[in-house]
């Protein structure tokens, strides 16, 4: 299933007319890593946002709460109280700032 993160890194690649091994270089992982996290099969790390953020000339801030959104999704979207957790998740952030 591909994400919001792994389609944006496609995007910004594909409009720059950069290849996945020219991304891959750069981040010093296998091509084929890329393209499975593009598509939404492999998980990147934190640290390697704000790398492809550099490389592919992206907002950093943008990246990673793309990335953060996908990473609570892969948490809960099977389960049947996932709107209620994210509403009161959202009410508790509000109150600490």
């Amino acid at each position: 299933m591909a994400t919001q993160f792994g389609e944006k890194i496609r995007k910004l690649r594909v409009m720059q007319n950069l290849l996945l091994r020219q991304v891959a270089t750069k981040l010093n992982v296998d091509t084929s890593i890329i393209s499975k996290m593009e598509r939404g099969e492999r998980p990147i790390k934190k640290e390697q946002v704000s790398i492809l953020a550099d490389i592919l000339k992206a907002d950093k801030a943008e990246l990673l709460t793309l990335w953060l959104a996908d990473q609570v999704m892969d948490v809960i979207k099977d389960d049947p109280l996932a709107d209620e957790a994210l509403k009161s998740v959202a009410k508790n952030l509000k109150k600490s700032k």
